[in-house]
């Protein structure tokens, strides 16, 4: 699968939407990612998109990047150290499950919009809302 056939497969009102959604459910900043082609590992291409995207910066560091890679069919969620010295990374793991299933049945905008519902129902007794916090970061799918 290439990055221009899931951009427009998905809905991305609808994901940006639940990016909004889960923000207010959580104290995180989530960002989505779609990468193009590239060479090399994807953990690493998603350490580096994290950085590029200024997610270290957040005043909290609670940054949480869902990283898509659709040339070599791999999700990352790569967290910042307010989030990984709080939560274990096997958490990420179910989210990575609901988003790679429902791709595999060609069902892209479903998949995101549930990985994050999970995510933020995880992270928020973790991270509860913070009444009148400033969204530090876009809500929108971020094209790497």
């Amino acid at each position: 699968m290439t990055r221009r056939h899931l951009l427009s497969s998905l809905r991305a009102p609808e994901v940006e939407a639940a990016i909004r959604q889960a923000e207010q459910s959580c104290a995180v900043e989530l960002r989505v990612s779609i990468a193009g082609l590239f060479w090399g590992s994807p953990e690493n291409f998603a350490r580096s998109a994290f950085e590029r995207l200024g997610m270290t910066a957040t005043s909290r560091r609670n940054g949480l990047l869902v990283f898509i890679a659709p040339w070599h069919r791999k999700v990352v969620i790569h967290a910042d150290q307010g989030i990984t010295s709080r939560v274990d990374a096997a958490l990420w793991s179910d989210a990575v499950a609901t988003i790679t299933a429902a791709f595999r049945s060609g069902r892209f905008t479903e998949g995101l919009v549930e990985a994050l519902q999970k995510l933020a129902a995880a992270l928020a007794p973790h991270f509860p809302p913070v009444a009148g916090t400033a969204n530090e970061l876009p809500d929108t799918i971020n094209r790497s």
